[in-house]
């Protein structure tokens, strides 16, 4: 079971990190929880993938210190310290102010670009559209609808209502 747990990284729209903790150790704890790594090999790897999110200059910082989209994408590398084979998002950007989704969004969209398994929730339809094999629409009191999507079909994006209509 565990094993299967550790294969899904799940990043939450209140970034849940531990406020007591830098934001190097928020991304080395899960491998060094399950013994995975030492704790050499644990920072190398969380050093590379707040590299990889952009964020290596705050290593040091406490989650406090940092912006919502910073927050965010430091959840971001804290799910991918134990390579999932998927991740879950739920609303990785519904807790943001404006001007902090962009930077969320091109973490994600790099991990939809290296052909990680992705499911999420979210509203920014055209975002969805546009990294997605497949997107499944759930309105009020609708069905849910499915979409086979190849990110640059059109006929995807005329087939798929507007969210707020």
């Amino acid at each position: 079971m565990r094993a299967g747990v550790r294969r899904i990284g799940m990043v939450f729209q209140g970034f849940n990190l531990f406020p007591h903790r830098t934001v190097l150790d928020n991304v080395m704890l899960a491998p060094l929880y399950h013994k995975l790594l030492d704790r050499a090999a644990a920072r190398e790897q969380a050093l590379w993938l707040l590299d990889r999110v952009g964020l290596l200059a705050h290593a040091e910082k406490y989650p406090y210190q940092l912006s919502g989209g910073q927050q965010q994408r430091v959840a971001i590398a804290r799910a991918l310290a134990l390579k999932p084979d998927i991740m879950l998002f739920d609303e990785p950007t519904s807790a943001l102010d404006p001007e902090l989704v962009g930077e969320v969004l091109k973490v994600i969209q790099s991990l939809a670009r290296e052909g990680m398994t992705m499911i999420i929730v979210t509203h920014e339809m055209d975002f969805a559209l546009s990294i997605s094999d497949r997107v499944v629409m759930n309105g009020k009191r609708r069905r849910a609808e499915r979409y086979a999507a190849a990110a640059h079909s059109q006929r995807c994006r005329r087939s798929v209502p507007h969210p707020h209509s």
